[in-house]
């Protein structure tokens, strides 16, 4: 990993706080839910990336090496990405209609940044390898039993303790419950689209991994606090989204850190139903 920073282009420290600046968005848009905030870092941190854009073409040019990516346009993709995600609520609810609205924000706001920058700024700056990286090793296979067993043993003493199960519908029928399964996993899914191949790899563009890596995880935490991981919920949901950003780097996989995350996601579905309705899966630890 190290040794792929020295080759990334040099924006300095006006370039890490414009990236902040995007990535602060995210907590105005969805922690704070002060729009006109998120809007004014959206103009401040663009009109920053447009600095070092600027600052950059004055310096010399090597004629021979390829241009270096836009920090201005990858950074207003992750503005467009955010801006269509805040048009709906982020309130989990189960009705056609709010499945319907996730269904349209989310999926926009994977595929307009994939769209604009394929085909506007022709640049395919963002790509979803599902099939990268190769076989899983062992270390995988043993981090995925891992990731259930922590779960199991981490998120019903989350959940149920601090309330936060309640940010969710009460799931009483089977319709509900399917409804309830079908929608944690397609967020799940959702998240490493935008977190990870849209937001971080947009980053890492710029910027060496941890940079790249924290930023991405002030945007992962701040819509999963919306979206109900309240209370005490950052410190699971922060190194869970580091850890993501992490296995990504290394795997180059998506597909497995999909695997890791709906296997964590499993588990928030069944303690969910179980917080709701006590006599359905009653296997969890810490819940009496």
């Amino acid at each position: 990993m190290s040794s792929r920073t020295d080759t990334r282009p040099q924006v300095g420290s006006l370039g890490v706080a414009a990236a902040l600046a995007i990535c602060l968005i995210a907590p105005a848009f969805f922690v704070l839910e002060i729009v006109w905030l998120g809007i004014a870092l959206a103009a401040a941190g663009l009109a920053l990336a447009w600095a070092v854009e600027r600052r950059r073409g004055t310096g010399p040019q090597p004629t021979t090496a390829p241009p270096p990516p836009s920090l201005l346009r990858d950074l207003s993709l992750i503005v467009m990405g955010l801006g269509i995600v805040r048009l709906i609520p982020l309130a989990a609810e189960l009705d056609n209609l709010a499945m319907l609205r996730f269904t349209l924000a989310l999926g926009g706001a994977v595929a307009v940044p994939y769209v604009v920058s394929r085909f506007v700024y022709r640049d395919r700056a963002t790509a979803f390898p599902w099939r990268g990286g190769g076989r899983w090793t062992l270390a995988q296979w043993i981090w995925l039993v891992a990731v259930i067993v922590l779960a199991w043993l981490i998120l019903p003493f989350y959940f149920i303790s601090s309330g936060v199960y309640e940010n969710w519908p009460e799931v009483t029928t089977l319709d509900l419950i399917l409804r309830l399964f079908v929608g944690v996993g397609a967020v799940g899914i959702w998240d490493e689209l935008f977190f990870i191949c849209t937001v971080f790899a947009l980053l890492r563009r710029h910027f060496p991994f941890w940079t790249a890596n924290a930023l991405q995880a002030i945007v992962f935490v701040s819509f999963l606090w919306e979206l109900g991981y309240r209370a005490w919920g950052p410190i699971l949901t922060i190194p869970f989204a580091l850890a993501q950003g992490l296995i990504f780097a290394r795997t180059r996989s998506l597909w497995y850190v999909v695997t890791v995350h709906l296997l964590f996601d499993a588990v928030v579905f069944g303690v969910i139903v179980h917080a709701h309705n006590p006599h359905l899966f009653d296997v969890f630890p810490f819940t009496g």
